[in-house]
């Protein structure tokens, strides 16, 4: 998601300027950048993508009520484990992100 995306899902109370400003204010660390494995990806046609990581230390999620875009069924926080089902590449960046951030999952 791109941080304009990311302004479209989320509603709260706070300006969301502020939030994601806050949160998304700082560089961040790019995790992965390149080719991704996709079922829609042709000969002629791929996705690429970036994947980086911002880390919330303030609890800034908290503030976050998100609301599904025009293009997406639904929104929700969810826990994650190694036994989540991701869509293509999604699970190496979540492992990457764990790595990162030395957590466990």
């Amino acid at each position: 998601w791109s941080l304009r995306r990311v302004r479209e899902a989320v509603v709260s109370t706070q300006s969301t300027g502020d939030l994601t400003r806050d949160l998304f204010g700082g560089p961040g660390t790019t995790l992965y950048k390149g080719y991704v494995d996709d079922p829609r990806n042709t000969d002629n046609a791929w996705m690429e993508t970036v994947a980086v990581n911002f880390h919330d230390k303030g609890n800034l999620f908290s503030s976050f009520q998100l609301k599904a875009g025009d293009d997406a069924g639904a929104v929700s926080w969810i826990a994650v484990d190694r036994s989540i089902k991701l869509y293509a590449s999604h699970r190496s960046f979540i492992e990457a992100a764990v790595e990162h951030n030395n957590a466990h999952w």
